[in-house]
């Protein structure tokens, strides 16, 4: 299995604090991660303070607490919008969750497709991937498509828009 990267635990971490799931567990062979909305996860027992021991007087000085430096930031997804007023009837597709924006199936395949391509309802129009699972897009309408707003390979957001389809016939 191949390592887990930093940008698929932001966008898993992003993807999770988006949505309406109270907790996601994610356990490979060598990797695991638990994240709970909830105070206390279902299934877990909150664990009581206990009392402050007094040290003996022989104990040696306690050591500075490690000061980390600040983490480092993640550089935000270039964020594509919808300019100006949509005609009646268009429709604008949009990201499902989060991830990486593929316009093929794989590398150095064919795009599924390009502006100016006719696509009917139900027409695979891309690939959102994070950690290694693809979610496929499908267009909602029969039309034309007049915009592709990511690149192939950006990262995307939910909600996101990703092509502008004029209507008629796919």
């Amino acid at each position: 299995m191949g390592e887990v990267s930093e940008q698929d635990l932001v966008a898993l971490i992003g993807q999770f604090e988006g949505s309406e799931w109270r907790e996601l567990h994610v356990k490979r062979a060598d990797f695991e991660l638990f994240l709970s909305k909830d105070p206390v996860p279902a299934g877990w027992t909150a664990i009581a303070a206990f009392p402050q021991l007094e040290a003996p007087d022989d104990r040696p000085a306690a050591t500075p607490a490690l000061t980390l430096p600040p983490p480092t930031p993640v550089a935000a997804p270039r964020s594509a919008g919808v300019t100006g007023n949509l005609p009646a009837g268009w429709t604008v597709i949009r990201a499902p969750n989060l991830g990486t924006f593929y316009r093929a199936p794989k590398p150095g395949a064919a795009m599924f497709t390009d502006v100016g391509a006719a696509v009917s309802a139900g027409t695979e129009v891309c690939l959102i991937e994070v950690m290694k699972l693809f979610t496929s897009v499908r267009s909602e309408t029969a039309g034309i498509v007049r915009e592709v707003y990511p690149k192939d390979g950006d990262l995307v957001e939910f909600d996101q828009p990703l092509f502008l389809v004029e209507p008629g016939d796919g």
